[in-house]
């Protein structure tokens, strides 16, 4: 199974209130195992850049101003995404985003019943507990101290193994993960059937068996039955 993890860096919180995307990153996931395919963009937000949203994911003016703006990269995203499922945290503000821009330049909006929200997930496993990215990599020891800003590809790659570990565990796709790695070092071994081993006893042993039993007075299994 196909899916596509991803996240997204705005300008602020409010598609319909003028904000924009400025990044996103996506992760492809094949039975819950990784496949190493991303896809990666910054995107020009035509408009300027909030202060309190650049701290947060350190995206400024400067370094977007020579950026495509997002139609010119709606295509490229249409087809990495395909028809899979899209896992994001907090998932209906990145798809208001995304539907957002495709309906903005003309593409038609990725339907909301391919949304899995893993915010939605951890609160249902993990009632009361904290349910940001970070709290959840602390969770499940996931290694997050590479990430000091926010970054779409960074955080999708991070919630890829939260998104594993909320379905039921790295296990998941072990067998897939081995099935592959034998596949492209040799060919994978068979069981081989051996015959059965003989079990019944040899002449010798049944002579030597009859000469024991000839030494047993008056067995039970000789007496009559009670009753």
């Amino acid at each position: 199974m196909r899916e596509i993890v991803f996240d997204t860096e705005t300008t602020g919180l409010s598609f319909p209130g003028g904000d924009r995307l400025v990044e996103i990153g996506c992760v492809e996931l094949i039975n819950k195992v990784e496949t190493g395919r991303t896809f990666h963009v910054y995107i020009n937000p035509e408009r300027p850049m909030p202060a309190e949203a650049e701290r947060i994911h350190g995206l400024g003016d400067a370094f977007l101003s020579d950026k495509p703006v997002f139609a010119r990269l709606a295509a490229e995203l249409i087809e990495f995404i395909g028809d899979a499922p899209l896992i994001a945290h907090n998932a209906g503000f990145d798809f208001s985003f995304i539907n957002g821009e495709l309906r903005r330049c003309g593409h038609d909006e990725v339907c909301r019943s391919r949304m899995v929200d893993t915010l939605a997930i951890a609160r249902t496993r993990h009632p009361g507990a904290k349910h940001t990215l970070d709290a959840l990599c602390t969770r499940y020891g996931i290694d997050r101290s590479h990430r000091v800003l926010h970054g779409a590809l960074l955080d999708a790659q991070l919630l890829a193994q939260v998104y594993v570990e909320l379905s039921g565990g790295r296990q998941i796709g072990l067998g897939l993960a081995v099935e592959i790695a034998a596949e492209e070092v040799a060919p994978v071994a068979r069981a081989v059937a051996r015959p059965a081993r003989p079990h019944a006893a040899t002449a010798d042993e049944l002579a030597r068996h009859a000469e024991f039993m000839a030494t047993v007075k008056e067995p039970l299994w000789g007496a009559p039955a009670f009753g």
